[in-house]
């Protein structure tokens, strides 16, 4: 079983509908769509939800007006102003520290986990998929993002199938970290831009500290020369190889209103493009594993 992490350094670079693609190839793998923010992988794959599970994470005080006393001192000791005059805790405010629950007299004050979202176990046309999605304003996205993880893993190994898909979040942040922590290999998707180029080196930089072997795929390659060419350049001086160069075709656009990755739209030239790039990806795997 190996680890294949898709990331983009930042939004809008194409990168799900990439890992929508590489799902349809790689025939034999368990899906993880770590974009719990906003994920969206499952507007192509429409998973068919078997099992549904709460997400709790941290702590959040609640006061019992029964046994409250209204002394003053928790609001007195909260430095985040999330106790009001009436005693009682806003939600948002409260930094779940617990520094109430330890000065309040009266033992008034429940300190109970709190609830940040939802996770599920899914089955999809290509695979068995676990995904999630973090409530509104709730914290805690590295450690859904591991939770989703290690379902999968559990998932690939008790299947016995050949590959972990991990659709990631972009950006540099927790999340992005999590989601490549003991990975095999990290796809870095980018796109022709000056931004494109800036983010794909940021989050190259996340995957060095990391030890793990980077490769890069230029998505609508063809829009700018230009920034393909710079972000080619710039690949080759961090040692990383561009194993996949996606033309721009709105048969990706159309096959996404079907539902569907575009690889499963017929033989057509973006659809060569991303498969000449997975198999570019399982050849650089392998090499890194020796094999």
């Amino acid at each position: 079983m190996r680890e294949i992490v898709i990331v983009s350094g930042k939004g809008g670079t194409g990168k799900t509908s990439i890992v929508a693609s590489f799902a349809a190839l790689a025939e034999k793998s368990a899906l993880a769509d770590c974009d719990v923010d906003a994920a969206d992988l499952y507007l192509v794959l429409e998973p068919h939800i078997q099992k549904e599970h709460e997400f709790k994470a941290g702590n959040e005080a609640r006061i019992n007006p029964a046994s409250c006393v209204e002394c003053g001192r928790c609001r007195e000791v909260c430095r985040f102003d999330a106790i009001d005059e009436n005693y009682v805790v806003d939600g948002i405010s409260c930094e779940g520290c617990g520094v109430c629950v330890e000065f309040c007299p009266a033992d008034a004050i429940e300190f109970p986990e709190r609830m940040c979202g939802e996770w599920f176990l899914s089955e999809t046309r290509f695979g068995p998929m676990v995904h999630a999605r973090l409530g509104v304003a709730a914290e805690n996205s590295g450690k859904l993002v591991t939770l989703v993880k290690k379902k999968a893993r559990e998932i690939a190994k008790q299947k016995q199938l050949d590959y972990v898909l991990v659709d990631g979040p972009p950006g540099i942040g927790c999340p992005v970290i999590a989601s490549i922590t003991g990975a095999d290999i990290v796809v870095i998707v980018t796109e022709p831009t000056m931004s494109g180029k800036h983010d794909m080196e940021r989050v190259a930089g996340v995957a060095k500290l990391f030890g793990i072997p980077t490769v890069v795929c230029i998505n609508k390659a063809d829009l700018n020369e230009k920034q393909t060419a710079a972000i080619t350049a710039e690949s080759e001086a961090l040692g990383l190889a561009v194993v996949g160069s996606v033309r721009y075709d709105d048969a990706v656009t159309k096959a996404q209103i079907k539902r569907r990755a575009v690889v499963e739209e017929g033989d057509t030239p973006v659809a060569g493009d991303i498969t000449s790039c997975w198999q570019a990806v399982v050849r650089a795997l392998r090499k890194g594993n020796g094999q």
